[in-house]
C-alpha cells in the first residue's frame, strides 16, 4: 500500500475489548496509529471509533486489508467505512440566486482550507455564472419547474455520475428534493439552513424573526433525507440579538453564520469525522489533520 494515511470509522454493540482488537489488528498489519478516537453512547448501547492509520510500514493491499478487517467486524457486529487520503473526493455545489455560501466554498477550496474538488456548480437560475467563471469551475443552469422536476432532477442526476460526484452541497439551493433524488445519495447531500425553522417557515424568515422580537439567530447544516429539514445534525452556531437589529442586519448575521457552519460541515464530511447512528451524526473534533 503506498504511503498515506487511511480512515476507518467503525459502529458497534459496545462490548469489553473493543479498543485491544481493534488496535492489535492494525499493529499486527504494520500501520502506526496516528488518532484513536471513540465514543460510548450509554443510553443505546453503541460504539463509535475514529481511527487514523499511517500506512507507510504497512505491508498489504487495500483488498486484502478490508478483507481482513472484514472479518473481524463481522465477529464483533460491526458497520464500519474505510477512506484513503490519496482519494481525493468530487463535490457538487447546488445553489439557486444566493451567493454567499458557494463563494465561501469556493475561495477556502482555492486556499486549500477545504481538500476536495469542486467538480461542477449546478443551479436553477443563471444569475451566479459569474462566479463560477471566476474559478474556472462547470456551470449548469438547469431551471425547474412544478411540472418538470422529475426530468430536471433526471439531468442532474446525469452530471453528478459523469461527474463521479462524491458529496452534494446544497449551497442555499432553494428547491426540495424529491424522495427518489435524497435516496440515490444517503449521507451525501449536505443542506444549510437558518435556524428559525420549524416556526418561521417559507419566504421572509428573517421579516417575521424581527416581528417576533427573536433573541437568537443561528444556522443548522445536516445531511439531507427524506423527512424535510430533519435529517443528522452536523454542525449548529447561534448569536445573540437585540431589539435593535433590523431585518437587514438580521439576514446579514445570518449569511455570516450560514458560512461557517456549512464550511464546518463540509470539511467534517471530507475528512471523515462523521458517523450516523439512526438520526444522530456523530461528529469528532478534528485530530492532527
Amino acid at each position: 500500500m503506498q504511503s498515506q494515511v487511511v480512515t476507518f470509522l467503525i459502529k458497534c454493540p459496545d462490548q469489553k475489548g473493543l479498543v485491544a482488537k481493534f488496535t492489535t489488528f492494525f499493529y499486527e498489519q504494520g500501520f502506526n496509529i496516528l488518532s484513536c478516537q471513540q465514543y460510548v453512547n450509554a443510553i443505546a448501547d453503541r460504539y463509535y471509533m475514529r481511527i487514523r492509520l499511517d500506512a507507510e510500514d504497512a505491508n498489504i493491499t487495500k483488498n486484502d486489508l478490508e478483507t481482513e478487517f472484514l472479518n473481524l467486524a463481522d465477529s464483533l457486529s460491526c458497520t464500519w467505512s474505510v477512506h484513503y487520503e490519496k482519494e481525493k473526493q468530487n463535490v457538487a455545489i447546488m445553489v439557486s440566486h444566493t451567493s454567499h455560501c458557494l463563494y465561501d466554498l469556493l475561495e477556502r477550496q482555492r486556499e486549500g482550507t477545504i481538500d476536495c474538488n469542486i467538480s461542477l456548480i449546478i443551479s436553477n437560475h443563471d444569475k451566479l455564472k459569474s462566479i463560477a467563471n471566476m474559478f474556472d469551475i462547470p456551470y449548469y443552469h438547469l431551471p425547474i419547474t412544478k411540472e418538470t422536476k422529475k426530468e430536471q432532477e433526471a439531468q442532474v442526476v446525469e452530471l453528478l455520475t459523469k461527474y463521479n460526484i462524491d458529496l452534494i452541497v446544497m449551497a442555499r439551493y432553494m428547491q426540495i428534493l424529491s424522495e427518489d433524488f435524497i435516496n440515490k445519495y444517503p449521507q451525501k447531500i449536505i443542506n444549510i439552513h437558518h435556524s428559525f425553522l420549524p416556526a418561521f417557515q417559507g419566504a421572509n424568515p428573517y421579516q417575521r424573526a424581527y416581528e417576533r422580537g427573536v433573541k437568537l439567530i443561528g444556522a443548522t447544516a445536516h445531511y439531507a433525507t427524506v423527512d424535510l429539514d430533519e435529517g443528522p445534525i452536523i454542525e449548529q452556531d447561534v448569536e445573540r440579538i437585540s431589539h435593535e437589529s433590523t431585518p437587514k442586519t438580521l439576514k446579514g448575521i445570518g449569511a455570516d453564520i450560514e458560512r461557517l457552519v456549512l464550511a464546518k460541515a463540509v470539511k467534517s464530511h471530507l475528512q471523515h469525522q462523521i458517523i450516523v447512528s439512526d438520526n444522530r451524526a456523530i461528529v469528532f473534533p478534528e485530530s492532527g489533520e
